[in-house]
C-alpha cells in the first residue's frame, strides 16, 4: 500500500488553496476535521459495541459451563 508523504501533501495543500481560494481553504479544513472526528467517533462506538458483545458472549458461555459442571 503506498503512502502519503509530505511532499504529497504539501501538493494537495497547494492545489487545493488554488482550487478554493486562500479564504474558503481555512473553512474547509474546519469541515474536513470535522467530518474525520465524526468518522473517528463512529468507528470507536461500533468497536466499543462489537468489544461488548464479544464480553457478554464469554460471560455467557462460562455461565453455561458452570451449569453443565454442576449437572
Amino acid at each position: 500500500m503506498p503512502t502519503i508523504g509530505w511532499f504529497e501533501i504539501l501538493i494537495i495543500v497547494a492545489i487545493a488553496i488554488v482550487v478554493l481560494g486562500p479564504k474558503d481553504f481555512p473553512i474547509m479544513l474546519k469541515k474536513v476535521g470535522s467530518w474525520i472526528g465524526t468518522i473517528k467517533n463512529y468507528i470507536n462506538n461500533v468497536q466499543n459495541e462489537v468489544s461488548n458483545i464479544d464480553i457478554e458472549n464469554d460471560k455467557i458461555e462460562k455461565k453455561e459451563e458452570k451449569k453443565h459442571e454442576s449437572e
